[in-house]
């Protein structure tokens, strides 16, 4: 968080941003006041508590809601159970929903709730919605809801899904933006992301062979949200993923408010702003039991795969420079997700897949957006008031609107490319959405098979 006058780009909240720009507030300190004063309730009942699924959802529900609700995120239900999702410390699910920050205890009855799993709850005037995963699909239902999909165990990277879009609409929820949000069935099959009715079965097959060699590009945002997916995978206890990290930027203050997998700042532990990213990742990435290596320069057309790395890469960047060159540096299959950065799309995902019919200097043409002019309208206030000048607003101005839920679920769908070729599935060239309305998407699979692939595999765990 920015301390007291700090309008530092590099300190604001990521969504605090979105107030200010969208004209909330009109100090950083007020908007990340309201951030201070949001809070969540999870619930996980015994019926539940030890499924890997079911784990796996809260885990992530959790991880991500401590970036969002700010004002505490409180955990209810059958927490002494063995820990079997090894993405964070403890031997419990109690030691890990503390390790993880969260409030092992019941807040106000009028706090939004999210029920882990299960089936139907009492109808309640309140904000209350279950989590849902069933094979490759994960979604969200009214807590009251007679719906319930076919009971079989959910893929883990479903799990992901689900609690990606639980924490969207409790904040969707708590801040107005949407009427209907805790109201709504909203969910997505991994298998099939163009299927309407996600709570139907889509035919998917067992998840069997899980993705042996990696290359991540860029490990912020979207970085760590691949690897938070990885993570939730589930492995064979030995090595068995080689990951290639690479990244040339630090940590700041801001980073943790969207990245997953960075500590908050104000820890009563060593800070990690200024350490390379590349090797805050590949530490947890070694500690969940993976092989790194580390690239620490910018991701450009002049990078060669040798035949020794990784030829799948998973793009995180958000500049046209990187994106243009990705196939010209030798991967085999080409995963890249792009998240929307303003206030009003901030929620937009748009995952591409390479090689495709177009090439990628087609797909991300080079044009560089103008950010002018937007502090004369929404920052003028502050600058009226003392609090910035013109140059530190045009800084502001370019600082993108960003949340950990939009990152989690991008993750989700990228990851599910890679495992559904794994298992012959069909490959999308592009998943266009935005969880305002997931149902209103846009999905276009490739027109040549890319089944010849030889991309690495393991067996599960």
């Amino acid at each position: 968080m920015t301390t007291e006058g700090s309008t530092n780009p590099q300190s604001i909240h990521r969504l605090a941003k979105l107030m200010l720009d969208r004209g909330d507030f009109a100090s950083v300190l007020d908007a990340e006041a309201q951030l201070r004063a949001l809070r969540v309730q999870f619930h996980i009942d015994a019926a539940q508590a030890d499924a890997y699924e079911h784990q796996s959802t809260l885990l992530t529900a959790v991880a991500l809601a401590q970036r969002v609700f700010l004002g505490g995120v409180f955990v209810s239900g059958e927490l002494d159970v063995p820990l079997v999702v090894p993405v964070s410390i403890g031997k419990t699910l109690r030691e890990a929903m503390s390790a993880l920050g969260a409030l092992t205890w019941t807040a106000v009855d009028d706090t939004p709730l999210v029920y882990i799993g299960g089936s139907a709850r009492p109808r309640s005037k309140r904000f209350a919605v279950r989590t849902v995963c069933a094979g490759w699909r994960g979604g969200l239902l009214p807590a009251h809801s007679d719906a319930l999909p076919s009971e079989i165990v959910g893929m883990p990277v479903a799990s992901v899904l689900a609690a990606g879009l639980a924490v969207n609409e409790a904040f969707l929820a708590v801040t107005g933006d949407a009427p209907a949000a805790g109201k709504r069935s909203i969910g997505l099959s991994l298998w099939s992301p163009g299927l309407d009715d996600w709570l139907h079965d889509d035919g998917a097959p067992e998840l069997v062979f899980l993705p042996s060699r990696l290359w991540l590009i860029g490990l912020g945002h979207l970085g760590q949200a691949y690897l938070w997916c990885l993570g939730i995978l589930p492995y064979p206890e030995t090595p068995q993923l080689e990951l290639m990290l690479q990244d040339f930027d630090r940590t700041t203050p801001s980073t943790w408010s969207t990245s997953v997998l960075t500590a908050p700042p104000d820890e009563a532990k060593p800070s990690c702003i200024g350490i390379r990213k590349t090797r805050l990742m590949a530490e947890w990435a070694e500690q969940r039991g993976f092989t790194t290596a580390i690239c620490e320069r910018r991701f450009d057309a002049h990078v060669r795969r040798q035949n020794h790395e990784p030829s799948v890469a998973l793009c995180g960047v958000d500049n046209a420079i990187a994106r243009r060159a990705l196939d010209k540096v030798g991967f085999e299959f080409i995963v890249s997700a792009g998240l929307g950065s303003g206030y009003n799309d901030f929620r937009t995902i748009r995952i591409h897949t390479l090689p495709a019919q177009r090439k990628a200097e087609e797909i991300w043409p080079d044009i560089v957006a103008d950010l002018g002019g937007k502090e004369a309208s929404v920052y003028e206030p502050m600058i009226a008031a003392g609090a910035i000048d013109r140059c530190g607003a045009a800084m502001l101005a370019g600082v993108a609107v960003g949340a950990p839920f939009v990152g989690a679920v991008a993750a989700a769908l990228a990851i599910s490319e890679v495992l559904r070729l794994l298992h012959g599935g069909v490959v999308n060239r592009l998943i266009d959405l935005d969880l305002t309305g997931p149902e209103h998407k846009v999905v276009l699979p490739q027109r040549n098979s890319l089944l010849h692939l030889n991309l690495g595999y393991v067996s599960r765990g």
